[in-house]
């Protein structure tokens, strides 16, 4: 893979712990409707999950080895938020990814995986966008806002979130953030993936508070387990309830 931007330099990475894979291969996935058939939704730990729609497979954030994706096809499309080890594994990436694999990141993410991997990097920084075979990819940004946290995720670095449209159907995925203004103001999504885990991201109040904002139809808790231990979903389901017409669903992360 051609490296097609300039190294940065990365001082730190945060790892927040990698504990054995939660996939179950027997479970039935989460089913999201769109246009043209719907989307299949399996969680594997964490802040990794896969896609599937339309026979088109997409790996969100590909860590933990090779062995939680043996039953899915290789994937068509890789996502990758950015560069801390919950959501940038280049051993596993190597692994999972094929010559025909489109993997799309931020440029610090690119550095860290190196020339090596096959497929095609796709450096997409924030505010731009790429559609491949039907799937529209957005890079929305994601960082912290509370100053005793923006050492994890600085808003110079770049990182991502993304908007993924599948069939029509508009998927959030937040990567690590805080309730920033460009994530309050999104509009017309369908599903979201939120994260909420502290030290690194934010309060289950603020994400809650965003959600409540940008009003998506569903919303799916994920990345919730930090220092601390799990987040209270139960308090978030209860701050988001105050909208009814945004269901809460909760998937087997761990």
């Amino acid at each position: 893979m051609p490296k097609l931007t300039t190294s940065i330099l990365v001082v730190a990475v945060i790892l927040t712990g990698m504990n054995a894979v939660a996939f179950h291969p027997d479970a039935p996935p989460e089913v999201i409707p769109s246009d043209d058939g719907d989307i299949a939704i399996h969680p594997i730990n964490h802040a990794t999950f896969v896609m599937t729609w339309n026979g088109k497979t997409i790996y969100v954030d590909p860590v933990g080895g090779v062995e939680p994706f043996a039953h899915f096809d290789p994937p068509d499309i890789i996502l990758i938020t950015h560069i801390h080890g919950d959501h940038t594994s280049s051993e596993t990436v190597s692994g999972v990814s094929t010559d025909s694999t489109l993997i799309v990141a931020p440029t610090t993410v690119a550095d860290k995986l190196g020339d090596a991997i096959p497929g095609e990097m796709a450096i997409v920084a924030n505010g731009e966008s790429l559609e491949r075979a039907g799937v529209q990819i957005e890079a929305i940004p994601a960082y912290n806002l509370t100053e005793d946290r923006q050492g994890f995720h600085p808003k110079e670095r770049g990182d991502n979130a993304y908007v993924v449209t599948l069939g029509g159907s508009r998927i959030f995925v937040s990567g690590d953030t805080e309730d920033i203004p460009e994530m309050r103001a999104l509009k017309d999504i369908d599903a979201a993936f939120i994260c909420m885990n502290l030290p690194y991201t934010m309060t289950v109040e603020r994400a809650a508070d965003a959600v409540l904002e940008f009003a998506p139809r569903v919303v799916y808790p994920y990345h919730y387990r930090g220092q601390g231990g799990m987040s209270d979903l139960e308090a978030f389901k209860t701050i988001v309830a105050a909208n009814p017409k945004i269901e809460v669903r909760f998937l087997n992360w761990y």
